[in-house]
């Protein structure tokens, strides 16, 4: 089990056979999180977390400061990423769980990824001038602790400007289709990611099916897919997943012959109900990704 820390094959075994509560799916200011990665983590030891892992979008910058407060803590960290992606000409999210962040296979990729992120960022300010929003280029650098500016941190610019009153309204007026600053990325096919993943010697699950625009015929089609080139598993519950989700996940899961992770999407936004280990158990824990890593 690839836990950042060294241990004992018999410490490892008694983490997994004691696994309470785990939480692989969170984000930090290094992408389009508020906190800090010391700020995270020190949420999860407050939970209670036994395993955690940091997955901001392309980007692992914030693992090695996460990891120096999960040794003050004794928290069982995994090393994580959220990589966006494209499935038949869809954007999607794929997470790597237990990766060598050192790998430069993955980091390679994750520099292509970043490079199309500041390029979306631009043609974003662009088409928000074009519709009388002027500096929301400079003006969404001041919502990123970063170089990375995501959506998010438009919507964040865009809602402090008065524009719209919440995440959904601005999404919905501004960022998406052919909203003033929605712009399409020709991201990476999954496929190319799950390699990305594994030649970094990690797992690939697809992150949160239920929240893109598809039917569930389609998210099994994508499943199907996804297991033809060796991806992983299925985020079977997010922080915000219906019993009846949860279900469906663990049943296709099983279906597909996927592995299940769980997590919260935790990013810290104001407004943001999902917390840090507040999670629904996986129905299966015989399926559970920290049984495999």
């Amino acid at each position: 089990m690839l836990i950042n820390r060294p241990k004992s094959h018999v410490d490892i075994c008694i983490i997994i056979m004691n696994i309470m509560k785990a939480d692989l799916h969170n984000h930090s200011y290094y992408s389009d999180g508020v906190l800090s990665p010391t700020e995270v983590v020190k949420l999860a030891s407050e939970a209670e977390c036994d395993l955690f892992s940091l997955t901001d979008h392309d980007t692992t910058d914030g693992i090695a400061e996460a990891q120096l407060e999960a040794d003050k803590l004794n928290l069982n960290l995994i090393n994580g990423v959220e990589i966006s992606a494209f499935w038949r000409n869809m954007a999607i999210h794929i997470l790597g769980l237990g990766i060598d962040i050192n790998n430069d296979i993955l980091q390679t990729g994750l520099e292509h990824n970043q490079k199309l992120r500041k390029e979306r960022a631009e043609k974003i300010a662009l088409g928000l001038w074009r519709s009388g929003i002027k500096d929301a280029l400079e003006k969404t650098q001041s919502f990123s602790k970063t170089d990375m500016l995501t959506r998010t941190h438009f919507a964040q610019m865009l809602i402090s400007e008065g524009y719209c009153k919440d995440m959904k309204a601005v999404f919905r007026r501004y960022l998406t289709g052919k909203k003033p600053g929605g712009v399409r990325v020709e991201w990476e096919n999954f496929d190319e990611v799950v390699k990305w993943i594994h030649a970094a010697g990690g797992m690939a699950f697809i992150a949160h099916p239920f929240r893109y625009r598809m039917t569930h015929t389609k998210i099994k089609t994508m499943l199907n897919d996804f297991k033809c080139v060796l991806g992983d598993g299925i985020e079977v519950v997010t922080g915000t997943s219906s019993d009846e989700e949860i279900q469906l996940g663990n049943q296709w899961a099983g279906n597909f012959n996927l592995l299940a992770t769980c997590g919260s999407d935790f990013h810290g936004w104001p407004n943001q109900r999902v917390r840090i280990g507040n999670l629904k158990d996986l129905p299966d824990p015989e399926k559970a990704v920290w049984r495999y890593l």
